[in-house]
């Protein structure tokens, strides 16, 4: 079983290294700074486990029994949780290094390296996935309000937002300009919207497009 600190507040450190010495290591280093550790022995061990929804990131190795730390920072590419990794390896090569960062790592660290340049590096992949959790969350907000439109709620918030005028959206949509303002204001009213552009900004988010009217 991997072990856990006790503080579920704290950013997770996952350590995916076949080495017990060296997961122990890290380990202890990481929960010195108060951070929740959880360890694993290989990439099929990792990839069974449930992510926290808070800021974590991970440790890799290269070389690991079974499926290698690429192959694994690969096959996490498909999942919607995507941590940040930083790849700690006794056995890099420029080649290695290239593929990984190429493909997101935050970092690629050679065995042993200094405590204060992996705990930088394991503070940039935390703000980064502290980021990325932020716009997750609120595009989940956004999506919920958008839920709670009607659809021709959705139709005037699309095209609201293109800087059609009532009017103009009247004519597109076949009502009255009265009707319009009625929906716009209960689409700001349900999207929570302080202006305008506080709803252009929504849209973007969710990559709203202007309705097909036959």
């Amino acid at each position: 079983m991997p072990e856990r600190s006790t503080d579920d507040t704290s950013p997770t450190v996952f350590i995916v290294d076949d080495d017990a010495s060296v997961r122990n290591a890290l380990t202890r280093l990481f929960r010195s700074v108060g951070l929740r550790v959880d360890i694993f022995a290989s990439a099929s061990e990792f990839f069974g486990c449930q992510l926290p929804d808070s800021p974590a990131c991970l440790v890799l190795d290269v070389r690991l029994s079974g499926e290698n730390g690429l192959e694994l920072q690969e096959a996490l590419q498909t999942r919607e949780r995507r941590l940040p990794i930083i790849f700690l390896t006794g056995h890099g090569t420029v080649r290695m290094c290239a593929r990984a960062l190429k493909a997101g790592a935050v970092d690629f660290l050679q065995k042993p390296c200094h405590d204060e340049e992996l705990l930088d590096a394991i503070a940039t992949a935390l703000d980064q996935d502290r980021h990325t959790l932020a716009d997750q969350h609120h595009r989940a907000r956004l999506h919920q309000h958008v839920t709670a439109l009607t659809p021709r709620e959705h139709d005037v918030l699309a095209l609201v937002v293109t800087g059609k005028l009532n009017k103009q959206i009247a004519v597109t949509l076949g009502t009255s300009e009265k009707t319009v303002k009625v929906h716009r204001a209960r689409v700001m009213q349900k999207m929570q919207a302080t202006s305008l552009a506080d709803l252009v900004r929504m849209a973007d988010a969710l990559d709203l497009c202007a309705p097909q009217i036959s």
